[in-house]
């Protein structure tokens, strides 16, 4: 069997980004863990785009 010409594209980096992100804008706002979550949720929604779109 040949091996697939296409190397999947990665989706761990936006939710790592996204929740490091949300934690820094929760900082500076005053509301560190709902920052971490949105931007957690930001993250894997990121990521699940670039997963349907490779798909």
């Amino acid at each position: 069997m040949a091996p697939s010409p296409r190397n999947p594209s990665a989706g761990g980096f936006p939710i790592a980004i996204g929740a490091l992100g949300g934690t820094a804008i929760g900082l500076y706002t005053g509301q560190p863990t709902i920052g971490f979550l949105a931007g957690l949720a930001a993250g894997v929604v990121l990521a699940l785009l670039i997963w349907w779109r490779d798909r």
